[in-house]
């Protein structure tokens, strides 16, 4: 679910206001389908969702190095703090946090905007590729030591997403 600031927004010289990463997300997901929908005429969808998910988790990677810059480092403290302050911020998901340590952070999403947005914006298919693929790819930048264990996702038609994040 990772969604994250991407490399562009990182900019030192951020302006005034930030907007929220869904609404990222959502100014985005049009051009960044637009381009998937026409690589796929050319090379069929599985070779051109393949080649935009390589693209979209190096930006994962790069944001999470971003990030555990941004926030002064890469704990689990940290890392709940992205999750509230930029995944889940203005009501962007429902999330249920089942146990919060040093070692672990584990949490439910059972109400996904991306989710929403991808649907609603007839690109459905695509939601996995453009946002929930980031997720793995981030927290391996972020902090190595850091492993996800995900077996769902409402994206793909699950009740909910599970987020298992433990160090090691």
């Amino acid at each position: 679910m990772s969604n994250q600031p991407d490399s562009a927004s990182q900019n030192a010289d951020r302006p005034a206001y930030e907007i929220s990463h869904l609404q990222r997300r959502e100014i985005q997901a049009p051009i960044a389908a637009c381009l998937i929908r026409g690589f796929a005429r050319e090379m069929g969808l599985d070779q051109a969702i393949e080649v935009a998910t390589a693209a979209i988790q190096a930006d994962a990677m790069t944001a999470g190095r971003a990030m555990a810059e941004r926030y002064g480092g890469n704990t689990m403290t940290e890392l709940g703090h992205i999750l509230r302050e930029v995944w889940a911020k203005d009501n962007a998901m429902t999330i249920h946090i089942l146990e919060e340590t040093e070692r672990k952070l584990s949490f439910d999403v059972t109400r996904c905007g991306y989710a929403e947005l991808y649907e609603r914006e007839g690109m459905k298919e695509l939601g996995f590729c453009l946002s929930c693929s980031r997720d793995e790819p981030f927290i391996q930048a972020f902090n190595p030591r850091i492993k996800l264990r995900r077996t769902q996702t409402l994206m793909q038609g699950a009740p909910l997403c599970d987020f298992r994040f433990i160090l090691e």
